[in-house]
C-alpha cells in the first residue's frame, strides 16, 4: 500500500494488515483513525468481556455517605446546580462513588452525529456545525462521565482545529476537546487540587459562560459547555484557591466509616465485586433500575416544585446571618432544595430539605470578605432552625406558589402584553395595559 496514496477517509475501510506501513508524511488525523479502526477490529468480538472488565461498582451497593450520594444525585437530576466538590482522606471511596453512577445516568436527546451532544430543543445552545444545518435529526445518548487527566494539555482541554484540512478542503474539522465531550455530561477531575492553574482557569471560564470557543488562524468554532463539574481531593495534598472553591456549588467531606459492622460489610462487598463484577452488578441491578427511574421522575417533577416567599426569606436571612460572601449561595440552596424534594417525589419543600441544602452549599464558603472561616455544620443548622422558628411564629409572610413553571408563565405573560403594542411605542407596556383596563 502506497503511503502517499493513503487518504484519511480510507482509515475506516482499510484492512488491519495495511496498517503496517511507514508513517512518514501521514497526518495525525489519519493515524488516529487507523488506530481506532484496529482497536475496533481487535475488541468487537469481545464486547461482552470488555463490558464486564469495565464494570463500575454499583451505586446502590455503596454503604453510608448519604450526604455525598444526595448531593451527587441532585446534580444529576438538576445539572443547573452546577457541580460538587468531594474532599476526604485517601481510601474513603471518593472516586468509586463518583464513577458508580454511570449505570443509572439518564438518557439525553441530542442532535444526531453532533460532536458536542447539542440539545435539539434549544436553538440558542447549538454549536457552529448544528447552526449550519437546515434539519436537525435527533437520537438518544446516555449521559456519561468524562474524566480529566492531570496531564491534560490546554489543546486537549479546549480542542483544536485541523487547519491543514481546512486549507486543503475548505471544511471545518475539529479535534473535540474535553470541554466539548463534557457538554451535558459530568466532568470529573480527580485530585483537582493538583491541577495546573491555567487549566483550572480555562475550566472555570467555560463553567461560568457555558460556552467554549476554539480559535486558530482566524477561524473559530463555538459550542455549548454545560457540564456538571465534579472534583475530588485529599486536603492533605494541598488546598484549593478560594476562587476555585467558590465555583463549586456544593461540597461534601467524606469521613472514614468507624462502625465495625459497616466496615465488615464494605469489605465483603468489595471482595465479591473484585472476583466477579458481573455477578455482583446483577445483585444490585434491580435497585439501580429503581433509582434510574426515580431520577427520571424527579426531572419531570422539578419544574413544578413549590417554594414559598417565607422559605426564600429564611434562606437569605440565614446566609446573611452567617455572613456568607456573595448571593450565589442563596440561589444554590433554592435550586438544591427544590431538587431534593423532587428526588423524594414531592412538589413542596420541607424544612429539612433547606437545612440539608444549606449544609451542602455553605460548608466551603468564605465569609465576611474572607476574614472568617467557613461555617461549621452545627452553626448552619442552628442558624436555619432559629429562622424557621421565627417563621412559625408568624413574623414572615404567608407562602404562595413559586416554581420554575410559574416564573415561565409570568415571563410569557409579560411578552404577550408587550406584543400588543407597536414597536415604535416607547411607553411602559404594563402602565398602558392598566390604562386600557381602566377605560
Amino acid at each position: 500500500m502506497s503511503l502517499h496514496a493513503f487518504q484519511e477517509n480510507d482509515a475506516l475501510t482499510m484492512h488491519p494488515s495495511d496498517a503496517c506501513i511507514v508513517l512518514d508524511g501521514i497526518s495525525l488525523f489519519a493515524i488516529h483513525k487507523i488506530v481506532r479502526y484496529i482497536l475496533n477490529c481487535i475488541f468487537k468480538r469481545f464486547d461482552q468481556d470488555i463490558d464486564v472488565f469495565m464494570r463500575n461498582y454499583p451505586f446502590s451497593a455503596i454503604i453510608g455517605q448519604e450526604k455525598f450520594k444526595t448531593a451527587y444525585l441532585a446534580n444529576i437530576v438538576n445539572p443547573d446546580i452546577g457541580g460538587l466538590l468531594v474532599t476526604g482522606v485517601k481510601g474513603t471511596g471518593k472516586s468509586t462513588i463518583v464513577r458508580s453512577v454511570e449505570s443509572i445516568l439518564p438518557e439525553l436527546t441530542v442532535v444526531k452525529e453532533c460532536l458536542f451532544n447539542c440539545d435539539p430543543g434549544t436553538r440558542e445552545k447549538l454549536c457552529t456545525f448544528c447552526m449550519e444545518k437546515n434539519i436537525l435529526e435527533t437520537t438518544s445518548k446516555q449521559m456519561k462521565i468524562v474524566n480529566l487527566p492531570l496531564s491534560c494539555s490546554e489543546d486537549r482541554l479546549i480542542g483544536s482545529i485541523e487547519i491543514e484540512r481546512l486549507l486543503k478542503e475548505g471544511k471545518k474539522q475539529i479535534q473535540v476537546g474535553v470541554l466539548g465531550e463534557a457538554n451535558r455530561n459530568i466532568l470529573y477531575i480527580d485530585e483537582v487540587n493538583l491541577l495546573p492553574d491555567h487549566i483550572v482557569d480555562d475550566i472555570l471560564d467555560a463553567a461560568a459562560l457555558h460556552w467554549n470557543t476554539v480559535e486558530r488562524e482566524g477561524f473559530s468554532i463555538s459550542h455549548p459547555a454545560e457540564f456538571v463539574l465534579v472534583g475530588s481531593m485529599n486536603p492533605e495534598e494541598g488546598e484549593l484557591r478560594p476562587q476555585i472553591l467558590d465555583r463549586f456549588p456544593l461540597s461534601v467531606h467524606v469521613n472514614s466509616i468507624m462502625n465495625a459492622e459497616l466496615r465488615i460489610e464494605i469489605v465483603k462487598r468489595n471482595i465479591v465485586f473484585s472476583k466477579n463484577p458481573e455477578a455482583f452488578y446483577e445483585l444490585f441491578k434491580e435497585e439501580d433500575d429503581v433509582l434510574r427511574q426515580s431520577i427520571s421522575n424527579a426531572r419531570e417533577i422539578l419544574p413544578d416544585v413549590v417554594i414559598s416567599p417565607s422559605h426564600l426569606r429564611v434562606i437569605s436571612t440565614s446566609c446573611s446571618d452567617l455572613k456568607v460572601d456573595g448571593q450565589r449561595p442563596d440561589i444554590i440552596i433554592v435550586k438544591t432544595s427544590q431538587t431534593i424534594a423532587a428526588l423524594d417525589g414531592r412538589k413542596t419543600i420541607r424544612e429539612e430539605d433547606i437545612v440539608l441544602s444549606g449544609i451542602l452549599t455553605m460548608m466551603h464558603r468564605t465569609r465576611d470578605g474572607g476574614l472568617l472561616e467557613p461555617p461549621r455544620e452545627d452553626e448552619i443548622i442552628k442558624t436555619f432552625k432559629r429562622n424557621f422558628k421565627e417563621l412559625q411564629s408568624g413574623s414572615f409572610e404567608q407562602p404562595v406558589k413559586f416554581s420554575i413553571n410559574s416564573i415561565n408563565k409570568k415571563v410569557d405573560n409579560f411578552i404577550q402584553i408587550s406584543s400588543e403594542f407597536d414597536d415604535d411605542d416607547t411607553s411602559n407596556p404594563i402602565e398602558r395595559k392598566k390604562n386600557k383596563n381602566l377605560t
